[in-house]
């Protein structure tokens, strides 16, 4: 989980968090453990995604009763029940049928067709998660987040165009490394080009932001490093392990790499962060003119 070690470059205390590309918020959840910030805007383009998003933090106990009956509706053939609540949300769009493929397919991992339709498999080691269970972190997540969010599902630039001067965005857009413009695990993906106008705009907006782009995988490259004119800061951090490198037997470790706009950069102050990471195994460096 990168979600602390994300946090560690974030301010301590923030008026308002803004995801423009939120998956499942884990950077929003993280940041509201430690009461980071007042307000979160969590958004994604996955509609399902943000309306499932939105039940959980503002209807615990509808979605939370609907995950059960799905999960107890399993016939004799879990697998063929897990079908057919697949099909029936390609057809309807049923956030709360969401929640149950999420539990219940391979990896807790989203994979779409050519036609933007649901079609990862199912484990077929495992269940789901127990629905009292399920409940109980619904519930924890509705207590963090309920009052304090708002959701939406909405083009990222959209967003970026009606931030605050006083927000934080944390950004996770699809990983340019390895889908350009469209790969199965994502609803969506963006155009390099408008992303990189987008960051320019904050800039000269004065918009604090951090950026997940692109990464390293042992000795291979995925991504082209943002442009230099940005004047960002980058930070690389050592994941570990990928999952299919250790099914592999491979010792390769994964490098993620963040950007810090130079606004948010100077507000943390780079040399102490730099100093923190050789601690937290995460290194620094800049990007040169």
């Amino acid at each position: 989980m990168l979600a602390p070690l994300i946090l560690r470059h974030l301010p301590a205390r923030m008026k308002r968090l803004v995801e423009p590309f939120a998956g499942s918020a884990a950077i929003s959840l993280a940041c509201a453990m430690e009461k980071r910030a007042a307000e979160y805007w969590i958004n994604d383009c996955n509609k399902p995604l943000s309306e499932l998003l939105s039940l959980i933090i503002n209807r615990p106990e509808e979605i939370s009763d609907h995950y059960a009956q799905t999960w107890r509706d399993r016939d004799a053939d879990p697998l063929e029940h897990y079908y057919r609540v697949r099909e029936d949300f390609n057809r309807a769009q049923d956030p709360r049928l969401f929640l149950y493929l999420l539990a219940r397919c391979v990896k807790g991992s989203v994979r779409y067709n050519t036609d933007g339709l649901f079609n990862q498999s199912p484990d077929k080691r495992r269940l789901g998660t127990h629905p009292a269970t399920m409940r109980q972190n619904i519930m924890a997540v509705s207590a963090l987040l309920r009052g304090r969010a708002i959701v939406t599902s909405q083009d990222y630039r959209d967003i970026l165009a009606n931030a605050r001067a006083t927000d934080i965005i944390y950004m996770d857009p699809p990983y340019q490394g390895v889908c350009g413009e469209r790969d199965s695990r994502y609803y969506s993906g963006i155009a390099s080009d408008d992303f990189i106008t987008a960051l320019d705009n904050l800039n000269r907006r004065k918009i604090k932001y951090i950026v997940s782009y692109d990464g390293r995988l042992g000795a291979r490259s995925y991504g082209e490093p943002l442009p230099a004119y940005l004047n960002l800061t980058l930070l690389e951090i050592e994941a570990g392990r990928s999952s299919q490198a250790t099914l592999l037997g491979r010792d390769e470790q994964t490098i993620e790499s963040l950007y810090l706009s130079a606004n948010l950069a100077a507000e943390l102050n780079v040399e102490t962060m730099q100093q923190r990471s050789t601690v937290d195994a995460t290194k620094l460096t800049a990007l040169k003119n």
